[in-house]
């Protein structure tokens, strides 16, 4: 370990950035230990080194920081998380440390929470099914492990409510190895911290859980290592002790709000909206630290959660993650406001990796055929309903009738399951081929005649 040095050197504080001057041998995202005069210790991380300067920013804020009166200690090593199996279960804050009044963790080793760059070479491909218990996910937008497959909300939908029902959840279908859901909050209100962590401890999912928690009133500045410590736990579960590990973030907005904030303190050029041009970048490093690596038994799969700056898919969060992560599920305002529960908008929502986790020892032979069917099919009720709004019921023929009996039907029965509805993959398909009974079979050109007959044996 290198030898810790201590400056009084301070020359500036803004924001939640601090300037030491003097400093010799300073290395990149090395960790910074404050001391203030009364004694209070805060943290900090080397952000930027200039000759003999260093742009050090400040985890738990500069507010009450004298600098005169101030020690600044460069440790020699970047932040590091104390890891160890016992934190399944367990409750922490948002820099890693034990709130759920438990005993403090006993670390089996520490990581450095910037985590490694996998080689892309040892990652094995992602075509494994996770079950969610939720239709619309499983059936038609499928998550396999070693996914990253954002949720794209906006303000005042119930993706808090999505997020804590995929927690309690999610299973790997048919196995009986080990599963753990790690659980990262940015920025949520304490209300919201107790609603997940009394979902999760009341269903029992908190037995296989990780919670990291970054309040509202906790200094933006912990968000931005929040996830990355949530990210350091999963992988040690997945890669050293070999579970399959589920990885939920909400929300990412909060993160590339703070990451806006640090930007515009250093006085960065901005990039779109304001947020800096190294946002697209950084995304990245937190996105791609899901996968599976060959010759390892576990897997990080992420499900991020970003609610949409005024509702608009183009605003740079939502885009740019749209560009690294493998597909989308969107939330419907309108699904929303006629109270269907969740209201995932399957028409926009993608899962680019769907095909690859699905089908005969997967989950099951009609899945492919059934999800594409059941998609075309909704398509064209949903014209049908608008063609109806428009020229009157009388307009539409008896085949469009059926169409927008099954649009109909399918959002209040299939999309609509509510959030206490745990659905097997099985249980979808089931309710898929219901649904499509409503349709004549000659509108069934998605499906091979013999999976018609075997699903199907009473359809004429």
């Amino acid at each position: 370990m290198a030898h810790i040095k201590e400056y009084r050197t301070s020359t500036q504080v803004e924001g939640p950035l601090m300037i030491v001057e003097g400093v010799e041998e300073a290395q990149y995202n090395e960790l910074v230990e404050i001391e203030l005069k009364d004694g209070e210790r805060r943290r900090g991380q080397v952000l930027e080194l200039d000759g003999d300067k260093a742009v050090v920013q400040l985890f738990e804020g500069s507010q009450g920081i004298n600098l005169r009166d101030t020690k600044v200690k460069f440790t020699g090593h970047p932040l590091a998380l104390g890891v160890s199996e016992d934190m399944i279960g367990r409750v922490f804050d948002g820099m890693g440390q034990v709130i759920d009044g438990g005993p403090e963790l006993i670390p089996e080793k520490r990581l450095d929470i910037e985590g490694e760059a996998i080689n892309p070479v040892s990652r094995e491909y992602p075509d494994e099914f996770i079950q969610t218990g939720i239709s619309s996910i499983d059936h038609l937008n499928t998550l396999v492990r070693g996914q990253k497959l954002p949720i794209f909300s906006a303000s005042g939908l119930p993706h808090q409510d999505l997020a804590a029902q995929i927690a309690r959840q999610a299973a790997v279908l048919n196995s009986d190895e080990n599963f753990a859901v790690v659980f990262a909050a940015m920025g949520v209100t304490f209300e919201e911290s107790q609603f997940f962590v009394n979902e999760l401890r009341d269903s029992g999912a908190l037995d296989r859980s990780v919670l990291f928690l970054n309040l509202a009133n906790d200094p933006s500045i912990e968000r931005l290592a929040t996830p990355k410590i949530a990210l350091t736990t999963a992988e040690y579960l997945a890669f050293e002790k070999g579970m399959h590990v589920l990885v939920i973030m909400t929300d990412i907005t909060n993160y590339c709000e703070a990451l806006r904030e640090v930007s515009a303190a250093r006085r960065e050029v901005p990039g779109r909206r304001g947020y800096p041009g190294y946002l697209y970048t950084n995304l990245a490093t937190l996105y791609e630290r899901a996968g599976r690596l060959r010759n390892k038994e576990g897997s990080v799969t992420q499900l991020p959660i970003l609610t949409m700056p005024e509702e608009d898919i183009t605003h740079p969060i939502p885009d740019l993650t749209g560009y690294i992560t493998e597909g989308q599920i969107i939330l419907s305002r309108d699904l929303y406001n006629r109270g269907y529960r969740p209201p995932v908008d399957v028409l926009p929502s993608l899962s680019r990796l769907k095909d690859d986790g699905i089908g005969e020892g997967k989950t099951r032979e009609d899945h492919a055929a059934t999800m594409n069917q059941v998609f075309a099919a909704y398509a064209e009720g949903k014209e049908a309903v608008e063609l109806s709004a428009v020229l009157g019921e009388s307009a539409l023929s008896e085949t469009d009738l059926q169409y927008v009996e099954f649009a109909t039907r399918f959002e209040e029965e299939y999309i609509n399951q509510g959030t206490r509805i745990n659905r097997t993959i099985y249980e979808s398909l089931d309710l898929a081929w219901e649904l499509l009974d409503i349709l004549p079979r000659t509108e069934l050109k998605r499906i091979r005649s013999e999976m018609i007959d075997k699903y199907l044996p009473n359809k004429e």
